[in-house]
């Protein structure tokens, strides 16, 4: 697949307008040979500031054997729908680009696995739907070869919204918590 593939495809997407406020998520992990290896729900609070170009993901991850997980994603915006990325156990940065309803971006994530941490690559497409359902596929490969697949389906949810308050020059930001923290520490720093 190419992301020129996409072009034409509606409705539009773009990260900065899905994520800002509240998502919700559900997911599984596929090993190679198809076996379901973990499941998961994520809520995501967003905070897109249009000044810096910069949207700030929190997620906080539930998975099927009780434990939990966050990472707080920083996203920029550059000119051609480009994106950069990057958060706590990315290493180095992620690179896409979103056109029409899709967007692509490939990473490496250190993951805990074992007792020592694995540097797996990640391949992400993301696919906007009419009704505001995002599709998530991203295959996981670690030295080149396929280790599995990761699926994820987001739905905006209502719950929560009502409470997201626009700090100033922001768009749909917390008014409290660690995003909007976050947010404001990066925009004192701008300044």
């Amino acid at each position: 697949m190419r992301i020129e593939d996409f072009r034409n495809q509606t409705p539009r997407f773009a990260p900065e307008d899905y994520f800002a406020g509240r998502t919700r998520a559900w997911g599984l992990f596929l090993d190679r040979f198809g076996g379901l290896r973990r499941q998961f729900v994520v809520d995501i609070a967003g905070i897109w500031d249009p000044g810096l170009r910069h949207l700030i993901l929190d997620e906080s991850f539930r998975y099927d054997d009780g434990s939990t997980e966050t990472r707080t994603w920083t996203l920029r915006r550059h000119d051609g729908g480009r994106y950069e990325g990057w958060a706590g156990d990315v290493i180095g940065a992620a690179h896409g680009r979103c056109l029409g309803n899709a967007f692509h971006w490939r990473y490496a994530l250190a993951v805990p696995m074992g007792g020592r941490t694995v540097k797996l690559a990640f391949d992400d497409w993301m696919f906007l739907q009419p009704g505001g359902v995002l599709l998530n596929r991203a295959t996981v490969s670690k030295w080149g070869l396929d280790v599995g697949t990761v699926s994820i389906a987001y739905s905006k949810t209502a719950e929560g919204d009502a409470e997201i308050a626009a700090a100033s020059g922001v768009t749909a930001a917390p008014a409290q918590g660690p995003v909007a923290d976050s947010l404001r520490t990066r925009r004192s720093a701008a300044e």
